[in-house]
């Protein structure tokens, strides 16, 4: 049990790790009974939410939460957050079609801690994998990418600002679910960048990149800008993480990008 003396820290990570727990038992038993795929999700995002909202609420009574799944004070429409010093900023399942797709591994769970509108704390599980990434201990910098960098991809959905990066990099393309199993790819080394220009909301980066930041990794808008949290509109139009080995032409080539007419 989660006791109310530990910090932040560790409190992200424990909670992270708890939910991922607790979604794993969810996607095994209900799986097993045939549900449906939507009542798989529902199931999953509810359960993991009511746990990480209920232990917020047990253990830092005086902070502020956002959630994807969260309606009212804890939803993208409340406001008490806006004004609050510290807010918890989670996604209880980040991948929800991947979760309801066994064996499939890449989703997650976000929780991350926002003073100021930074995310100073953040854990990022992969339950299927039985792993925890955290901010602080922060992951070890991976080694310097390859001679052909490693864009990641939605495999469903590749963005065209994706694909013109792999090109201009001359590198190549890792497919891959969730927002969080994305970063977390960057950040073990597995790949080494991650643009996405299609739209997200706080929820879904908020923790990993307070996860990658810690590994050393470079986090931004697509235009270099820096990521704010915890806005009253919690939409999050683009981002991009890199290895800072490649930051400075991956920099570059957004701008040329970004600077081109579109129709």
């Amino acid at each position: 049990m989660i006791t109310a003396d530990r910090d932040d820290d560790r409190l992200a990570h424990d909670l992270a790790e708890e939910a991922g727990e607790l979604l794993v038992e969810v996607r095994d038993r209900l799986s097993a009974e045939g549900v449906t795929t939507r009542e798989l999700k529902d199931a999953g995002d509810r359960a993991a939410h009511d746990l990480l909202t209920a232990r917020l609420a047990g253990l830092r009574p005086d902070d502020a939460v956002l959630s994807e799944e969260g309606s009212g004070a804890d939803g993208p429409s409340g406001t008490a957050r806006l004004s609050a010093e510290r807010v918890w900023i989670i996604d209880p399942l980040d991948g929800t079609r991947e979760f309801s797709e066994p064996p499939r591994t890449d989703w997650a769970v976000h929780v991350a801690l926002v003073v100021g509108g930074v995310p100073l704390s953040g854990a990022v599980a992969l339950p299927a994998l039985g792993r925890v990434l955290t901010s602080s201990p922060a992951q070890p910098l991976p080694p310097a990418p390859p001679t052909r960098p490693r864009v990641i991809v939605s495999r469903s959905r590749p963005p065209a600002v994706a694909l013109h990066l792999a090109e201009a990099l001359g590198g190549e393309l890792v497919e891959l679910g969730s927002a969080g199993a994305k970063v977390a790819a960057v950040v073990e080394g597995e790949a080494d960048v991650y643009p996405h220009a299609g739209g997200q909301y706080e929820w879904d980066s908020c923790a990993p990149v307070a996860v990658a930041r810690a590994a050393g990794l470079v986090a931004t808008r697509l235009d270099g800008s820096p990521l704010a949290y915890n806005n009253p509109d919690p939409y999050l139009p683009d981002l991009v993480v890199s290895h800072p080995a490649i930051a400075e032409p991956v920099r570059a080539i957004l701008d040329a990008w970004l600077d081109e007419p579109r129709s």
